[in-house]
């Protein structure tokens, strides 16, 4: 794959760690849209946070968030006086971020992968999987691939190409129209960013609107594992 097939990698090795304003922690982007947009302004907004001390999570009103445990035992949440245990790695949780949120670590400093989005101008969709799948893009939409716990490669769909290698928290950006194939020997999360929901109606399962399962001529037909937003809906404050 290249440039022109609607990838771009983003090596973890390049990213800049910003320190919270409590001091609690530090978050290092791995994309935000529009680029260069700050906490204020971004449609959408995925980094990793490393928590490293009890404290209050800063504020994001309007914006919906998706938060994974990828390293440490986990934190003791407290959102808007409802107790909230996030103590299961890979399992992403769904959360609001209009409401006061308090953390207390379980067992020492965690990181998270955290996906933000305003939710009246985007809508964003996270599972984290393992194993072979076959990933599609349409038009219109955006799919951010990171690897968490282990390595991770894409290769183009129905082409020669070369494959993309990810390393641990290295992440691949694709625009639609576009479809490839994601063989993941570690946790990898997978985000897809879409138009926001306008209307009633079933959201269609994670997996299944990444383009899995395929069909039976489809490539990418290997077995796949898949953790999806599992967290009710809940008002938080993350990060």
């Amino acid at each position: 794959m290249n440039s022109g097939s609607g990838v771009r990698i983003l090596r973890a090795a390049g990213r800049t760690a910003a320190v919270w304003k409590n001091g609690g922690g530090v978050t290092r982007e791995i994309a935000v849209r529009p680029e260069g947009a700050g906490s204020d302004d971004f449609t959408w907004r995925v980094s990793l946070a490393d928590v490293d001390a009890d404290g209050p999570f800063s504020a994001f009103p309007g914006v919906d968030r998706t938060l994974t445990l990828a390293e440490g035992a986990g934190m003791d949440l407290e959102v808007g006086g409802v107790r909230r245990l996030v103590d299961e790695r890979f399992q992403p949780q769904d959360f609001a971020g209009d409401e006061d949120t308090g953390c207390t670590l379980l067992s020492g400093p965690v990181v998270n992968f955290n996906v933000m989005y305003r939710r009246d101008a985007v809508r964003a969709r996270t599972a984290v999987v393992r194993g072979r799948l076959a990933l599609a893009v349409h038009p219109g939409e955006t799919l951010l691939v990171v690897a968490l716990d282990g390595p991770a490669a894409l290769e183009r769909s129905g082409g020669p190409g070369a494959a993309e290698d990810l390393d641990p928290y290295d992440a691949a950006l694709l625009t639609g129209p576009s479809d490839c194939v994601l063989s993941a020997a570690g946790h990898t999360a997978v985000v897809r960013f879409g138009p926001p929901v306008t209307g009633a109606g079933q959201t269609p399962g994670p997996l299944r609107s990444y383009g899995w399962p395929p069909g039976p001529d489809a490539p990418g037909g290997g077995p796949a594992e898949e953790h999806a937003g599992q967290g009710r809906r809940q008002a938080a404050r993350l990060e």
